[in-house]
């Protein structure tokens, strides 16, 4: 590792056990169930469904989640005095898993506990913000991989566009129409008849949302004791496939501004914190198809970006600090710290937004 990326991360360390000095495995007691219990939805693709290796791959132990852990001590609050995986009583994690609007597979049911082979950015996420909210907390998680914002998450009411490209093939100009909301196929050329495929802009999108919404309308099946909820915050991690089509890439901006306040309307939370992060092999100053992503994701941020109704309830992690190697298309090579160091960095991220006034 760089010593620059050592160094880094070191003072990433510092601040999160600043900000949240429990933050050593809370959650040992249920959370008070008079309360309306505050919900947190995941939603990306192959990023934020997450391949951190929980055990070490043969005759490789470093980057997975028990080398981290029992080795390296590292995010001490997964584990209690004896080794074991700490169990939280006040955050229930549901995962749901669909192609389009498909079938939903039920994955995760559970009290917050470390289960399975892989990990998502879902732990350092859910003990940031368990740690953090008063009431019982859900972590409820709906995506799948291989999906692309402008194509498959396009979210209802986004119109289509022209984008002048290049043919693969014949490597002429040409110019194509990317298809809206509920249009097929993604895009074609301009002039055209275009020929509908058995997908839609914005069928991973509703399968996604629809299957979120199955969950809170089972409530009291996934979280014993629940009176209600409301939807406290959105979590976004995605951006891979966009980056292998410019026309995808060139309007990444503007699809996600719309699915920022999409997903508020279709929730009817127009107050809801939205916390994205970058692809994590993507630096500052990229150039090309990363870069225009990396860029649009920088411009929601409400600090630092371009929208001033973003102000206070937006927030982008810039990852590639927190990144220990590989790219988004070969899942960071399946190292669990880059999952953890980029989760709880959203989950801080979270509950900045949380606590502002």
């Amino acid at each position: 590792m760089k010593s620059t990326q050592k160094y880094m991360l070191s003072i990433f360390a510092a601040v999160l056990m600043a900000v949240v000095p429990v933050f050593a495995g809370g959650g040992d007691k249920p959370a008070d169930m008079s309360k309306p219990v505050q919900v947190f939805i995941l939603l990306g693709q192959s990023n934020m469904v997450g391949m951190g290796h929980v055990e070490a791959a043969k005759g490789h132990a470093e980057g997975s989640l028990v080398n981290a852990v029992k080795e390296e001590k590292k995010y001490p609050y997964l584990v209690d005095a004896s080794g074991n995986w700490v169990e939280r009583k006040d955050v229930r994690y549901v995962r749901v898993m669909a192609s389009g609007t498909g079938a939903m597979k039920r994955i995760n049911d559970e009290w917050m506990i470390v289960t399975g082979k892989t990990i998502g950015p879902e732990y350092g996420i859910a003990h940031f913000v368990g740690d953090a909210v008063d009431a019982p907390v859900m972590i409820l998680k709906s995506c799948i991989g291989n999906r692309s914002l402008g194509w498959d998450l396009l979210p209802p009411g986004s119109k289509g566009y022209e984008f002048e490209g290049v043919d693969k093939k014949t490597k002429e100009k040409k110019t194509y129409v990317y298809a809206g909301y509920k249009e097929s196929p993604m895009k074609w050329e301009k002039g055209t008849e275009p020929e509908k495929i058995g997908w839609y802009a914005g069928m991973q999108y509703d399968g996604d949302i629809a299957n979120a919404k199955t969950i809170l309308s089972e409530l009291d099946q996934h979280y014993p004791g629940a009176k209600g909820y409301e939807v406290a915050g959105f979590f976004f991690w995605q951006g891979d496939k966009d980056r292998y089509d410019e026309g995808l890439a060139s309007h990444y901006e503007q699809n996600l501004v719309h699915l920022i306040e999409q997903l508020r309307a279709d929730f009817n939370a127009p107050n809801t914190k939205f916390v994205c992060a970058t692809l994590g092999q993507t630096e500052k100053g990229a150039e090309g198809n990363e870069g225009l992503i990396l860029n649009a994701q920088l411009a929601v941020d409400g600090n630092s970006g371009k929208y001033p109704q973003f102000k206070g309830n937006v927030a982008t992690v810039y990852s590639h600090p927190l990144s220990l190697g590989g790219a988004s298309n070969s899942h960071y090579g399946g190292n669990a710290e880059t999952y953890m160091n980029i989760g709880e960095a959203m989950g801080k991220a979270m509950v900045e937004l949380l606590n502002a006034k």
